[in-house]
């Protein structure tokens, strides 16, 4: 069935009544509805969860789709908390890219295998997808997928895209899926970059979101099953946070951080990591290797002109230093790189996608070497050949940027029916 935005609320019953109940006079979530660093107060979907005693789940055989990050406010793994609880049947783990328990670097998982910490069977999901991942599903004889993976905010951070492929298998299985929320580590104030355009659909973009979606994974999960996956829907419920708004960084949450992925280590990372993951797809280095991903960036032959020409772009809430880097693995590896540090400034007006539209376009004006990978994955990593055709042909930050608003304002006006927070 379909739900809707009201559906889903209605249907939480004790979880709703219990939300109420947290947020309720001289608790700690309603004592911090203001913002700021050290705020805190948020409870994830799975603390709320936990809290009504799994009632959702009960009599149920559930499998849930988690890594690392799916722990609790004192940092125990969810998996490690339910498995020996008798009020819910864990009786399967889902492990995504990088694994359940986060052994296996960018383009790897960890397989098949028993988790030697519960004894559960640990299924691998990375790069499944359609009748393939169901047959996973319908042979792990679970009877409900939970989801619980922290989110980087990012259309190409694979784990949304693991989430509508377990959305859509689920369905093919006749399973039931419950997503239990997180923040977004770097607000949901807006909608940034371009949407997708289908052609280029990949395990970096599946479907027509923007490239910073500014939604939490509940969130999306309800756009993905009224908007993608209409044909088909899967009977879904989603638990939401309480204590979020909107306009929370990360570091307001009150949570601990885990990386998400090996190169994903700080929140700030993520906040840039909208705009600079585009450096993927060229012949620079994105600071893999290097103890800030993403944040430095370089190549052979790049100088200070680099970081001159992007600070004349006087781009909001940035500045970028001159830096030389020797990343330790990826692109360059044990080679010395000149290039730029990406310094985020004000977060509140910062823009990562066009601080990385901006990067680009001078870093093509500054350094004679730049290309871009040969198999023209800035194409799906951007979801269009416009990015990179116009800053071949020579077009400024403001043109390029310009070029994908009326997709923009029709994905935000798409996006508004399904945000549950304020």
């Amino acid at each position: 069935m379909t739900l809707s935005r009201r559906g889903v609320l209605a249907a939480g019953g004790a979880i709703g009544a219990l939300a109420a109940a947290a947020a309720g006079p001289g608790t700690a979530a309603a004592a911090g509805r203001g913002h700021g660093a050290g705020r805190g107060g948020v409870r994830t979907g799975f603390d709320r969860l936990a809290a009504d005693g799994y009632r959702m789940l009960a009599g149920e055989k559930v499998g849930i789709v988690t890594n690392p990050t799916g722990i609790t406010s004192d940092v125990r793994h969810i998996v490690d908390v339910m498995h020996p609880d008798d009020r819910v049947n864990l009786t399967a783990v889902f492990g995504p890219e990088h694994g359940f328990r986060g052994t296996a670097q960018a383009g790897g998982s960890e397989g098949r295998y028993d988790d030697p910490a519960t004894g559960l069977p640990v299924y691998d999901t990375y790069l499944k997808s359609g009748q393939a991942l169901a047959d996973i599903f319908t042979a792990s004889g679970v009877d409900t997928v939970v989801f619980d993976i922290q989110d980087a905010g990012a259309r190409f951070y694979t784990y949304i895209w693991t989430l509508y492929d377990c959305m859509e298998a689920a369905a093919l299985a006749g399973k039931r899926f419950v997503v239990l929320d997180r923040p977004n580590p770097v607000t949901g104030r807006a909608a940034l970059g371009p949407v997708l355009d289908r052609a280029f659909a990949s395990f970096v973009g599946r479907r027509e979101i923007s490239q910073a979606h500014g939604m939490t994974v509940a969130e999306l999960a309800l756009l993905f099953n009224s908007e993608f996956l209409a044909d088909r829907p899967v009977e879904l419920d989603v638990v939401k946070m309480s204590g979020w708004r909107r306009g929370d960084f990360f570091d307001a949450t009150g949570l601990p951080w885990v990386p998400p992925s090996p190169n994903m280590p700080t929140p700030e990372t993520a906040l840039v990591y909208s705009g600079t993951c585009l450096f993927e797809g060229t012949l620079l280095s994105e600071g893999r290797g290097t103890t800030r991903p993403f944040e430095l960036l370089g190549a052979e032959g790049v100088d200070h002109r680099w970081a001159a020409a992007a600070n004349a772009l006087e781009l909001p809430g940035v500045a970028f230093r001159e830096a030389y880097f020797t990343p330790t693995f990826s692109k360059f590896q044990g080679k010395t790189v000149g290039g730029v540090q990406v310094h985020v400034q004000d977060r509140e007006v910062f823009d990562p996608v066009r601080t990385g539209i901006g990067l680009l376009v001078t870093a093509k004006r500054t350094w004679s070497g730049f290309g871009w990978r040969p198999d023209n994955a800035i194409d799906r990593l951007s979801g269009n050949t416009r990015v990179r055709t116009m800053i071949d042909a020579g077009a400024g930050t403001d043109e390029v940027v310009g070029a994908w608003q009326a997709d923009l304002a029709a994905f935000r006006k798409t996006r508004r029916e399904y945000l549950l927070y304020r």
